[in-house]
């Protein structure tokens, strides 16, 4: 299935009924009075977040979304039929944004979780409101309230508790698929994965966590080069930054030189993700060359404070001491969570790493409800 994580799409609410300015006329009640009753209110435009849903591809084939117009009100007190509201099913993660504005109207990061993006236009009162002591046979109603339009983008941003970040074939693919159930495409040349893939790591008894492996950065990604930074956006939730380096034989290249590349991009496109806690991974342990570049790897991992690993996807070198360290920071920052503790600074966030050392149709309904009263005014 194609990855599709952002769209522009187009929603209206339903028109709110107009109240009815009806007045009763019977054979032996010909001056009965007012007897309109209410429009019903207009549809509105709801999200809905489902676990199931991971892309946002079917809004590239839909993207006009419609609630029902409320029922105008008739004779007799009847009140008019409100309008459907139009439902829209997003995955978990999708953040609702106005195109216009740019006011962010709902970050939808639980399952079922609902939001009204459009409420509907309410319904107008008909002319029985009005009667009074001196005016017993009103002609005054009110019009329901007009539909509002919205031009919205939806944004997916994928939730995961591990990022890993890396150049192209650095060995975060397979890195991903050694320690959880996750079959990304590996293969022997840059660029392999397009599309970020999630993972989901468990720990015997334990929750477990989630990592996400998005495309690789390159230098000067912040100006398009390469896939950009267009899917750095979906590990800006995450606990844990996994910075997974390896030796390179393009000129010019190694690991070490290929981390400040890579924290640099970081900072051009948030600073505060490049502030998020790390961790620094030196790849591809088997090939022999890796060695001559652990002590400058490790010299920086210090400069930065990030636990350092050595490790090799082929033959699982250090992958459980690096599953057990990603474990402890997520544990750790999902307390402070629950807690109430994290407001997201880079401080808190660093704090997690205390004791490392030591050890991811459109619905249209036009139907106006126009059923006349017995003597309807205009």
């Amino acid at each position: 299935m194609k990855f599709v994580d952002e769209v522009k799409i187009w929603v209206r609410s339903g028109r709110g009924g107009d109240g009815c300015g009806s007045l009763l006329r019977e054979a032996n009640r010909p001056r009965g009075g007012p007897d309109g009753g209410d429009g019903g209110d207009g549809g509105s435009v709801l999200f809905v977040a489902e676990r199931n849903l991971s892309t946002l591809l079917d809004f590239r084939y839909t993207r006009h979304y419609r609630a029902e117009h409320g029922q105008n009100g008739m004779s007799r007190q009847k009140y008019g039929r409100k309008g459907k509201d139009c439902t829209i099913r997003v995955p978990v993660g999708t953040v609702i944004s106005d195109n216009e504005t740019g006011e962010v109207l709902a970050d939808l990061t639980e399952n079922e979780a609902v939001v009204v993006a459009v409420p509907g236009g309410k319904g107008g009162k008909g002319n029985m409101h009005f009667a009074t002591s001196t005016n017993q046979a009103p002609r005054q109603f009110e019009r329901g309230e007009e539909a509002v339009e919205r031009e919205l983008i939806l944004t997916l941003k994928l939730l995961a508790d591990v990022g890993l970040v890396g150049f192209p074939n650095a060995g975060k693919s397979t890195f991903i698929s050694r320690i959880s159930a996750a079959k990304p495409k590996v293969a022997d040349y840059p660029f392999t994965t397009l599309s970020p893939n999630l993972g989901m790591v468990r720990l015997g008894y334990e929750e477990g966590f989630v990592v996400a492996d998005i495309p690789g950065l390159i230098e000067g990604a912040s100006e398009g080069a390469g896939l950009g930074h267009r899917f750095l956006k979906h590990v800006e939730r995450v606990s844990v930054l996994a910075f997974v380096l390896s030796v390179s034989y393009e000129e010019g290249r190694t690991p070490e030189a290929d981390y400040e590349v890579l924290v640099r991009e970081l900072e051009h496109y948030d600073a505060d993700l490049a502030r998020k806690p790390r961790m620094i991974l030196l790849a591809k342990a088997d090939l022999p060359d890796t060695a001559e570049h652990e002590a400058a790897v490790r010299a920086l991992a210090e400069r930065d404070g990030a636990p350092f690993f050595v490790i090799s996807s082929v033959t699982g070198q250090g992958l459980d001491a690096v599953v057990r360290a990603l474990n402890e920071v997520v544990v750790a920052d999902r307390a402070a969570r629950a807690a109430g503790l994290d407001d997201d600074g880079p401080d808190d966030d660093e704090d997690a790493f205390d004791d490392e050392d030591d050890a991811y149709d459109d619905e249209d309904g036009d139907e106006d409800g126009d059923e006349d009263g017995d003597d309807e005014l205009e």
